[in-house]
């Protein structure tokens, strides 16, 4: 009897957890026209900038930055940029701080979470120009 309401409550819970990721309308609503911040582990880890018709601007705050664009695909939110058209899937949940997002091509490696302030700039220097 334990393991049978121990199982119910398992799958009891699993619609409610799914109910918590953004949908795209969700996303683009929370997210367009605003540069968002991204920390991990206590760190800075990058910034992007959220354009019209879901094209972004991403940077690991190096100076330089990746154009790209964002779509839905089974309830993620998937990225693709200039310089690497694989896509990049997350799942994102808005938390009491802001967003939280999780790499679901390998949710083990990386989770971030909005930063509100990080002390750091998202600046995107020119092409490089050499002689």
């Amino acid at each position: 009897m334990k393991h049978i309401a121990l199982i119910l409550a398992m799958v009891a819970a699993l619609p409610a957890a799914a109910q918590d990721l953004m949908t795209a309308a969700e996303f683009d609503r929370y997210t367009k026209g605003k540069t968002l911040f991204y920390g991990r582990d206590g760190a800075a880890y990058g910034a992007e900038i959220y354009l019209e018709n879901r094209r972004v601007r991403w940077s690991f705050l190096d100076g330089q930055c990746k154009d790209g664009q964002w779509y839905e695909e089974a309830g993620l939110i998937c990225f693709v940029y200039e310089d690497n058209p694989d896509p990049q899937c997350w799942s994102f949940t808005e938390g009491s701080g802001g967003l939280i997002a999780r790499f679901e091509n390998n949710p083990l490696t990386t989770e971030l979470y909005e930063a509100q302030d990080v002390g750091e700039e998202m600046v995107c220097l020119g092409p490089k120009v050499g002689v």
